[in-house]
């Protein structure tokens, strides 16, 4: 089983750019007999260079366009601690799949309306009867089981991590009616509270969806907007503002995966 990593005042991201005046400038007069060599543009970095990933169609007649974005802002912006990003080395993945000592420790701090007995995880809204998920342990692709990860009092949710025999994704349980929400990766939430987005990446085991959901948060329970696959990968989305993502975009190339920092308005 494999498990995957899931209005504010904006940062800056702007580019500071030399002074320059709109007045006429006196053309430059080469001195007789000095030949004038011009200069060849400088390139951006060839992963900047590949315009096949610096779009998103998201509906008829709208296309989303990716710009780069600077890694040091990324940095600065925060990030939900439920958001983890998938282990680099084989030891780490193996630590990381074992998450029932984790859970142990989130469900301490869950309070008696989560529980866990035996393989089935409990989970009791305050309008709706008891919500029992069942873990299955079998070696065949019926294989499943239910992790709880955290609350989110902000809207009023439980989240899961669902892990199947190959893959897996992420379940909202709404602590009221326990409805449920199937996302393909742990919700980042607007500083607004208005809407999240679920950014996946699988674009080398191919196990699970890469892409990019958004969802609303205006009506009773969470609406998808839209969600688009993709063959790169999006991995931690972070807002810069209630309109405004910044994300590492992954993508295969050249026989092996690279990654570059950046900026999408997912919000009109």
């Amino acid at each position: 089983m494999f498990r995957f990593r899931t209005v504010a005042t904006a940062l800056p991201l702007v580019v500071v750019l030399p002074a320059c005046s709109l007045r006429m400038q006196p053309a430059e007069k080469p001195r007789p007999n000095v030949p004038v060599v011009a200069l060849p543009a400088p390139k951006p970095p060839r992963i900047y260079r590949l315009e096949h990933l610096d779009t998103l169609v998201q509906l008829p007649g709208r296309v989303l366009r990716i710009y780069p974005a600077a890694r040091p802002v990324y940095e600065q912006l925060p990030t939900p601690t439920w958001v983890v990003a998938k282990p680099a080395s084989a030891e780490e993945e193996d630590s990381f799949l074992d998450f029932t000592a984790e859970e142990r420790r989130q469900l301490a701090k869950a309070g008696p309306r989560v529980q866990r007995t035996g393989r089935a995880l409990l989970l009791r809204p305050t309008a709706a009867k008891e919500v029992r998920l069942l873990n299955n342990p079998a070696e065949t692709e019926d294989n499943v089981a239910y992790e709880y990860l955290t609350a989110l009092p902000d809207i009023r949710q439980w989240l899961l991590s669902v892990h199947l025999y190959e893959g897996g994704y992420y379940l909202l349980i709404d602590q009221r009616t326990g409805r449920r929400t199937q996302l393909m990766a742990p919700p980042v939430i607007a500083p607004d509270g208005r809407h999240f987005v679920c950014g996946n990446s699988d674009v080398l085991a191919r196990f699970e969806p890469s892409g990019l959901q958004l969802w609303s948060l205006d009506d009773v329970a969470p609406r998808l907007l839209w969600e688009r696959q993709t063959e790169w990968g999006c991995t931690q989305p972070r807002w810069l503002d209630n309109k405004t993502i910044l994300f590492e975009q992954d993508f295969f190339d050249k026989g092996d995966v690279d990654t570059r920092v950046v900026r999408l308005q997912v919000v009109p």
